[in-house]
């Protein structure tokens, strides 16, 4: 088949030809970010979900929705070993300017916007991370206090105040949450809740892995009345399908049932592999239709890729140590697995696995569904373990 015209191109955070299975959470979306443009009751929403599952793809896709109805954006990854303040502080600049352009909410802009040169200066010293251009100077008493709990609760309300002056609403779209420091997502949950309380604008739709439900607990006790946590997981098989045969379809190619089948099958319905498939299926077919022995061929080369790409970045960050208690957990299946057991196959006692555990979770590569229980964040991960890793030479001392 024609290279060129192949619909699938995997990547990360790369839109997918077919967002399948998401419209229903995508206006749930829609109307929430109306509510709070009108100034509703509306609780801000935190997608958790596997990586792979598409959350970064729908983030974005869902700030466009937004943007199309003159809702004020802004967008936020949150590496680790980045502070929040420096993460904010650029965006709600680049809002706030757009903000002031707005006849009705210049005044309310430009007050936020010395609110934020305040902010900026005052915390300056405790997050040294902070690089953002003041375009105003600070206003004595306007979230300059150095705390950042109460001065970025004092910021969002006057950036709220202005949002609700020019008729739109201030979206904050943040992915990668879960690498927030507790206690800045603290501060940043108490500005929300001080939002909602005054009826403002203002409002988070964020993604995370799932221990991002815990941290957001742990930083705040109402947090979960604050937001909705929406699970993001694999396609139900009519929407891998979906996802896969309309993207074809459209170029003009068929794709054979039992071919179909097979493609969801050995994905298990996570979206990013469904592109890798569907790619690697494209290039290995002659002709249409694309064919189940197509699909065989093309599951070789796309394990291949899986693992050189999508696993492999993961997996060279760990340490050996890390690496051993991830090969641990694969040999007792996907998961997920009693923290004992683990510690069983390694013949080494829980306690003293504890701190290779809270570094794996701390990198984004196991959480704990529960006390006691640990699971891959990453789906697949223990059948990358088992080939990475073979036999049993690891569990030598």
């Amino acid at each position: 088949m024609e290279p060129i015209s192949n619909p699938f191109a995997p990547g990360a955070g790369t839109p997918p030809p077919e967002l399948a299975g998401r419209d229903e959470l995508r206006n749930t979306i829609r109307v929430a970010v109306e509510r709070c443009r009108r100034g509703l009751p509306t609780k801000s929403v935190l997608m958790v979900g596997l990586r792979g599952v598409g959350k970064t793809v729908l983030l974005d896709r869902m700030r466009d929705d937004a943007e199309r109805t003159g809702i004020h954006t802004l967008r936020i990854e949150a590496p680790e070993e980045r502070s929040l303040p420096a993460l904010l502080a650029p965006q709600l600049r680049q809002a706030l300017l757009r903000l002031s352009r707005n006849e009705q909410a210049k005044d309310l802009a430009k007050r936020a916007l010395r609110g934020l040169a305040g902010f900026a200066s005052a915390l300056k010293v405790k997050f040294q991370d902070i690089e953002v251009g003041l375009d105003f100077e600070p206003e004595p008493g306007l979230a300059d206090n150095g705390d950042l709990e109460h001065d970025l609760a004092a910021l969002m309300e006057v950036v709220g105040e202005a949002a609700r002056k020019a008729g739109t609403a201030l979206i904050l779209f943040v992915d990668e949450l879960q690498y927030v420091d507790e206690d800045e997502l603290a501060a940043l949950i108490t500005a929300l809740h001080r939002a909602a309380q005054r009826s403002l604008p203002v409002m988070l739709v964020g993604a995370g892995l799932p221990q991002l439900r815990g941290r957001m607990g742990r930083a705040k006790s109402y947090a979960e009345r604050l937001f909705d946590f929406p699970e993001i997981g694999a396609l139900t098989d009519t929407e891998a399908e979906v996802a896969i045969a309309r993207p074809i379809e459209a170029q003009g190619v068929a794709i054979a049932a039992d071919a179909l089948e097979r493609i969801t099958r050995e994905t298990h319905g996570y979206p990013y592999f469904l592109q890798e498939w569907g790619k690697h299926a494209w290039d290995t077919a002659r002709s249409s239709p694309i064919a189940l022995g197509d699909v065989e061929l093309a599951s070789q080369s796309a394990v291949a890729a899986l693992d050189e790409s999508f696993f492999r970045v993961r997996f060279d960050r760990l340490t050996p140590g890390e690496k051993k208690y991830l090969r641990a957990m694969a040999e007792l299946g996907s998961g997920p697995h009693r923290s004992g057991d683990i510690a069983r196959i390694l013949k080494r006692e829980v306690t003293s696995l504890g701190p290779t555990r809270n570094q794996l979770i701390s990198k984004g590569m196991i959480w704990s569904p529960s006390h006691g229980d640990t699971a891959f964040t990453v789906p697949l991960f223990d059948e990358f373990m088992r080939r990475i890793i073979p036999g049993y030479e690891w569990l030598t001392p």
